[in-house]
């Protein structure tokens, strides 16, 4: 009986791991595609218009499904989603591609597993062990480093601004995560997407240009890809995985992000990707494992 207990639960950390890997390597694609959109969109229409399109999709999906409605403290658990995934790291991590690179801005991301950690502690009530915090810590420390390396001081305003994204990012995915054990994955950031709308939706208006003449297409692909896959998809494979294989020891993987984000920025941007930024990346790939042994 215990060995069958022991094969359900191994294959539902799996199931996790699965989930999670899945849901950052579509999240993987925001950044760059986050960069060509904002060639032509201003960043704060693009905000407002991701959220708002993911946000009717949600609402679509909640009617159809006849989902019930949150109860009051799951409400002030989805603001928190909303304030951290649906507004405030989208808005901020576009602003902040005003003045760095996306191979610059991914790179920050590497921050994420160690934001989401801390956050899975302090609302998750999650537990991991002493050597777990060594590989978080290790793995963003050598992503932090690596970007004072290649000269911080260059954009003070964009280098804030994305650490910034990567703080409320990290409390949105924690909070939706412990959320989604009882609303569910894709209710979570569906009914966070809604609860936007009033927000999003005269915000889109204000800020929607006189005339989309000049857009050219990879802006329309851009803000394609952000609104279906950053914002909705993605988090469906998410949120799932937190909530199965835990939310400190899942959202290690985001360390492998910045792998797939450079390749991408590399690929459709053009930018530059060096060979530190490589040795980085394999680096933390070495301490998501660790992170992954002593995260639960």
């Amino acid at each position: 009986m215990n060995s069958e207990i022991s094969l359900v639960r191994k294959s539902h950390l799996s199931a996790g791991w699965i989930n999670g890997f899945i849901g950052v390597l579509i999240f993987s694609g925001s950044l760059p595609a986050t960069r060509l959109a904002i060639q032509d969109f201003n960043p704060v229409f693009l905000t407002m218009a991701r959220a708002a399109i993911a946000g009717m999709l949600g609402l679509i999906l909640l009617l159809v499904f006849r989902e019930k409605r949150p109860d009051k403290a799951q409400l002030f658990s989805l603001t928190l989603v909303a304030c951290g995934v649906v507004i405030g790291f989208p808005l901020l991590s576009a602003l902040a591609l005003q003045y760095v690179s996306s191979a610059h801005g991914i790179i920050f991301n590497g921050m994420l597993p160690l934001t989401t950690a801390i956050f899975a502690v302090l609302r998750g009530g999650e537990r991991p062990k002493p050597a777990f915090w060594l590989f978080s810590v290790l793995g963003s420390a050598l992503v932090i480093g690596f970007a004072f390396s290649q000269g911080i001081h260059v954009s003070y305003t964009g280098d804030i601004l994305m650490l910034m994204a990567v703080i409320v990012c990290g409390l949105g995915y924690a909070e939706g995560a412990k959320l989604s054990k009882t609303l569910g994955g894709w209710q979570v950031i569906s009914w966070a997407l809604v609860l936007s709308l009033p927000v999003t939706i005269p915000l889109l208006l204000w800020m929607m240009p006189p005339t989309f003449e000049g857009v050219r297409a990879p802006a329309w692909m851009g803000l394609i890809y952000v609104s279906l896959f950053s914002m909705l998809i993605g988090f469906v494979f998410w949120y799932r995985g937190l909530a199965q294989g835990g939310i400190a020891a899942v959202g290690q993987i985001q360390l492998l992000q910045p792998f797939f984000g450079l390749a991408l920025a590399a690929a459709l941007l053009n930018e530059t990707v060096s060979t530190g930024m490589i040795g980085i990346t394999l680096a933390v790939i070495l301490c998501v494992a660790g992170s992954r042994k002593y995260g639960k």
